[in-house]
């Protein structure tokens, strides 16, 4: 979470400081017969906040290390290789705490930082990030292959958290994605407020923080670079008073995390991928 607060901070300032040198630049240069505001900004810089629902697909979810970990809290040594198959997972949106204005970003909540190219808003680029949250369901029944601490196994089990595994990127799955925009305006009354169709392909990188259970032992790892992400958002954005903004969309994505860490001592490792579908309301303001 502070890793996604500092990179929205740093873009933020990086355009502040470009927007201010830009128009110097630009009232400064001579015999330009352009009025104050064309020479202050040719495009449109915007920013969002809003909430949002995930769904995921299954996921056959790879769990290895050989470190052969000893963790004294349990008594137990982890050396392991084995996969869970067909796993099913579900979001946490925690809406409960938007009430508390301290605790607005401990739902899943999304961020965007756009620009659109021209006033008459067409294309456009945007930063793009979503804290979901990814959590395996207890106890369902499912396939698992492989070794757990020597002992070899194929069978259905009960996913058990407590003396097996739990399983969840809840701080969260984290997507960072830079998109392309293109809008189409679909209703126009006035200058001062529109509707219009929104579509943005985007790819970029997921950057979790896993919370892992094995076998009673529970660490909640580092936020790290896990993998990459691929996806595409569309919905309608609305414009009102002149600078306010609201979007509500739908987006599809497929997330592949290549190396997420969990636990051991020399670094264990788990991948899975999947397909997510979510939907999104954000509100913000134009600059």
């Amino acid at each position: 979470m502070k890793s996604g607060f500092l990179l929205l901070f740093t873009v933020l300032s990086f355009w502040s400081f470009s927007q201010v040198d830009s128009t110097f630049k630009t009232l400064n240069a001579p015999s330009q017969k352009l009025t104050f505001k064309q020479k202050l900004k040719k495009g449109d810089f915007y920013f969002s906040w809003g909430y949002t629902r995930a769904k995921y697909s299954k996921s056959d979810i790879h769990f290895v290390d050989h470190s052969n970990t000893y963790y004294p809290a349990t008594g137990r040594y982890h050396d392991y290789d084995f996969t869970i198959y067909d796993a099913k997972a579900h979001d946490r949106p925690d809406f409960d705490k938007i009430e508390d204005v301290i605790n607005i970003t401990i739902p899943q909540f999304v961020a965007r930082i756009g620009y659109y190219f021209n006033n008459k808003k067409d294309f456009g680029v945007e930063i793009n990030y979503d804290h979901t949250k990814y959590v395996v369901t207890d106890y369902q029944n499912l396939r698992i292959k492989g070794t757990i601490n020597g002992v070899y196994m194929d069978k259905d089990t009960i996913l058990d958290p407590a003396n097996l595994l739990h399983f969840e990127h809840t701080d969260g799955a984290n997507f960072w994605m830079f998109n392309f925009i293109k809008r189409w305006k679909l209703y126009e009354p006035s200058k001062n407020f529109n509707v219009g169709y929104v579509v943005k392909p985007g790819a970029g990188f997921v950057y979790p923080r896993t919370d892992v259970t094995m076998l009673g032992t529970r660490l909640n790892n580092r936020w790290h670079m896990a993998g990459w992400i691929v996806g595409l958002e569309t919905g309608f954005r609305v414009e009102f008073l002149k600078y306010g903004l609201f979007e509500f969309v739908a987006k599809g994505s497929y997330a592949d995390y290549t190396k997420v860490l969990v636990l051991g001592a020399n670094g264990g490792k788990a991948n899975h991928h999947f397909y997510t579908g979510q939907l999104t309301a954000t509100i913000g303001a134009t600059f």
